[in-house]
């Protein structure tokens, strides 16, 4: 590394995705249309680029301990599950004839539901947009990180993710077959610091393979599966429902459709809920929780609940007594953000 180079670095907020989620994934969301509400938290993915004139690239995960390395005149090395991310922003920009490290860590687990892979998308492309001067914007790089993750690399999944950690704050984001609009939703600051100290989070201790599930969510509504497809229907609703509530302040009411989101997401694939993250749900709603749900496609992950002041150290005990880890979260008003060091 030569001495005058210096740290691009770039992060990304994850997310807890309240209502609508999955049909934010084809083939619903381009022919009936998506709705999804959302909001960023205070964990994050990181990427730091540092170039250098050694003649080769070296791309490390600083989580767990994966590195590739090969000439600036090489080929990016083929896709094997270790550092495929870096790799498809590379390829896709064609990063060539440069020599760099790059660096990536982030706040959660793997198979989190926090929407850390598509995240950290969204940070590459932002390292990568500042070091090369691409002036995107934030929709461009949502748009590129989606489609270089899921059609480049072939990860399945939905869009709302990349938006999300692009735009950082509460949205509501809607979904059709050629756009994707973010709707920003400016709650008063005391309603926010209100909605937030009603939402217990926990990691459940158990990760997953998101594709697995969205693979079976699509198959149910290719096949015309009728309770999939109706329980699709119904979590756009609510996710309308639910930003409502949240706009008009209604918070409480809020928490209590919750509950519905969570039973009628788990229609939409039976691969959703298991019989671990059943017995946190029902022993969180015996302490007095309103409602709640897995972030993400489900099967394990982190899960949230909403609950009274007054309940929330008995949910915190009841969900500890399960075996899921109480992890304290704030919002992120803040999308992504790259910086030079």
């Amino acid at each position: 590394m030569t001495t005058s180079a210096r740290a691009i670095r770039a992060r990304a907020p994850l997310r807890i995705s309240f209502g609508g989620g999955g049909t934010d994934v084809p083939p619903f969301a381009t022919e009936r249309g998506g709705h999804v509400l959302n909001a960023t938290i205070d964990r994050y993915a990181y990427a730091t680029l540092i170039p250098n004139d050694t003649g080769r690239v070296v791309l490390r995960s600083l989580d767990y301990g994966d590195e590739v390395s090969y000439g600036v005149d090489d080929p990016v090395p083929d896709l094997d599950f270790q550092m495929d991310l870096a790799k498809g922003v590379i390829r896709r920009l064609g990063v060539e004839g440069r020599g760099f490290t790059l660096y990536t860590h982030a706040d959660c687990p793997p198979g989190s539901g926090l929407g850390a892979s598509s995240t950290m998308m969204v940070a590459l492309v932002g390292a990568f947009d500042r070091w090369l001067r691409l002036g995107l914007g934030r929709y461009e790089t949502a748009q590129l990180a989606h489609d270089i993750e899921r059609d480049d690399l072939a990860i399945g999944g939905g869009r709302q993710d990349h938006f999300a950690a692009a735009f950082g704050g509460l949205n509501f984001i809607e979904f059709s077959d050629r756009e994707t609009l973010v709707n920003p939703l400016r709650l008063p600051p005391e309603w926010a610091v209100e909605l937030e100290y009603s939402l217990v989070l926990a990691y459940t201790g158990k990760s997953r393979f998101s594709s697995d599930i969205i693979e079976d969510q699509a198959r149910n509504f290719a096949e015309g599966e009728s309770d999939s497809v109706d329980a699709m229907e119904e979590t756009k609703a609510v996710a309308i429902e639910m930003k409502r509530l949240l706009l008009t302040g209604q918070f409480r009411a809020f928490g209590e459709t919750l509950h519905k989101a969570w039973t009628v997401k788990k229609r939409m694939s039976g691969k959703i809920s298991t019989e671990h993250i059943d017995t946190i749900y029902e022993a969180a709603r015996a302490a007095g929780a309103l409602g709640g749900k897995v972030s993400g496609a489900g099967g394990g992950g982190f899960m949230f609940f909403f609950t009274d002041f007054d309940r929330r150290y008995a949910v915190e005990q009841a969900l500890a007594s399960t075996g899921a880890e109480v992890v304290h979260f704030g919002f992120s008003e803040t999308g992504l953000q790259t910086w030079i060091r």
